[in-house]
């Protein structure tokens, strides 16, 4: 299932919590956190193994990075933006030149520049500034019958834009890159893809128009609106963010603990958030609670998200085998298939892809990168889970470019046909396969962490300060963008 079908099926559920974790909460306004320790080692070399992936993976001559490795696979243009946002972080961290980031950047920037858009099914990259979902690794052209994408086109976007920002010399591939990226931006029609009040479609295919859900339930969706918003070519109005805001009652929850907005995968808390530093600004809905709760914004929003993940895998309320307070972590991911099996007379259905959460399709499949994609929010606590991930599932799950996207320590036999990965004996199911959605929020997120790099470069980024600014936003760093 896929992030438009989860969507557009799961109702909200609520969320176990537990109190406060450690060394989260970071300095109001935006300011990096001060004082902060050295980095784990384990953490760097998870970030390396994982920034290598993307090197490795991503096809040279069009900048296309692929869905997953290593089975063939389409390209993401979602995987995309997350390559163009880790080459710059290569330089920062000393495992790219500048150089060849440049270059890559250059590369991509280009092709999509370049790549032919229109209404057709076929022969195209995508249509109305939008891209498709998935693209021929090869041609870049659209992948089978997949979606004009408006949230994995602002994933690419972010990438791209955030390219620009650090590419700021005057070198003239780095003033190509930025025009190219401004271009590519301006040109996307964000107002055709409002077909009902104030709501924003996920996306269109020739044939059947538009597809019926659209970003109106709180997700990963922040910053389709602020791009579109913020937008000095095809802007939407910014009725649009009040419109999002305006069924949060839906969303809110405080059944099991600390309140919070809840969704549950958390891609929903993680994906905006590795563009947009929420640390300290509040739009009409965050200013609406500092009464009862000072302080509080999107940033701490998603902490409250983790916090709700790690509860839950303590309270372990469907008894999965595994789950504890060091291992912990449910989003979209690789499962072993659709099937039920009885184990230890107990009946467990399990999932090939889908999304996971809290209440909502758990079936004892973890992603490593739902925990370590959250790294910003609960630093202490991610670390010990990928020390216990490893020192646990060691080289069946971590391998040469990381944490392989998910594993099952309930399922340990079968005789049904897995639709991904294998049974490791004295494990259990692990998937064979890396996720670029899933690779990405790892380096990013790792990064945002240790420098504040991706959220410095982005607080001075124009057009999301223009979105920001238009949807209501106050405070914190904004007050001097």
């Amino acid at each position: 299932m896929d992030r438009r079908r989860f969507l557009m099926s799961s109702t909200v559920a609520g969320a176990a919590m537990l109190g406060g974790l450690s060394g989260c909460a970071g300095v109001p306004g935006g300011a990096p956190w001060p004082n902060r320790p050295a980095l784990d080692a384990d953490v760097e070399e998870l970030q390396e193994r994982t920034f290598r992936w993307f090197v490795d993976t991503t096809n040279r001559a069009n900048g296309l990075t692929p869905d997953r490795w290593p089975r063939k696979s389409f390209a993401s243009i979602a995987a995309v933006g997350f390559a163009l946002t880790c080459w710059p972080i290569g330089v920062e961290r000393g495992w790219m030149t500048r150089e060849e980031a440049r270059e890559r950047t250059l590369i991509t920037a280009r092709f999509f520049h370049d790549a032919p858009q229109g209404p057709q099914a076929t022969g195209v990259t995508g249509h109305k500034g939008f891209f498709y979902h998935f693209l021929d690794m090869e041609t870049g052209h659209r992948y089978r019958d997949t979606e004009l994408s408006t949230v994995d086109t602002t994933l690419f976007l972010g990438g791209l834009l955030y390219a620009a920002q650090w590419f700021d010399g005057d070198h003239p591939d780095e003033v190509e890159i930025r025009r190219l990226a401004q271009a590519i931006y301006e040109r996307v029609e964000w107002d055709w893809a409002v077909v009902r009040p104030n709501r924003i479609s996920m996306g269109w295919r020739p044939g059947s128009g538009f597809i019926e859900a659209d970003w109106n339930v709180y997700n990963e969706g922040m910053l389709v609106l602020l791009l579109a918003i913020g937008s000095p070519t095809h802007p939407v109005p910014a009725a649009v963010w009040d419109e999002w805001c305006s069924v949060y009652d839906q969303s809110w929850t405080a059944e099991w603990g600390s309140a919070h907005l809840h969704f549950p995968p958390l891609f929903g808390h993680q994906y905006s958030h590795m563009f947009v530093d929420f640390r300290g600004i509040h739009d009409p809905f965050m200013r609406s609670k500092q009464a009862e709760i000072p302080g509080f914004d999107y940033f701490q929003n998603s902490v409250r998200a983790v916090q709700a993940q790690r509860r839950y895998a303590i309270d372990n309320p469907m008894g999965w085998a595994g789950y504890s307070a060091d291992v912990w972590g449910l989003t979209a991911c690789d499962g072993p298939g659709d099937f039920r099996q009885v184990i230890d007379g107990r009946e467990r259905q399990f999932f090939s892809y889908s999304a996971r959460g809290p209440g909502d399709r758990d079936d004892g499949t973890i992603a490593p990168t739902a925990s370590l994609g959250s790294m910003p929010f609960a630093p202490a606590e991610v670390t010990a889970c990928l020390k216990a991930m490893k020192a646990r599932y060691g080289a069946a799950l971590y391998t040469e470019y990381g944490f392989l996207d998910s594993f099952n320590p309930t399922l340990t036999a079968t005789d049904r046909t897995l639709q991904h990965g294998r049974i490791v004996p004295g494990i259990g199911w692990v998937d064979g396969d890396y996720l670029g959605i899933d690779q990405g929020p790892i380096v990013i997120q790792i990064e945002n962490h240790r420098s504040d790099e991706v959220w410095k470069r982005m607080r001075g980024e124009p057009n999301l300060i223009r979105g920001l600014k238009a949807a209501g936003f106050t405070g914190g760093w904004l007050a001097d963008a």
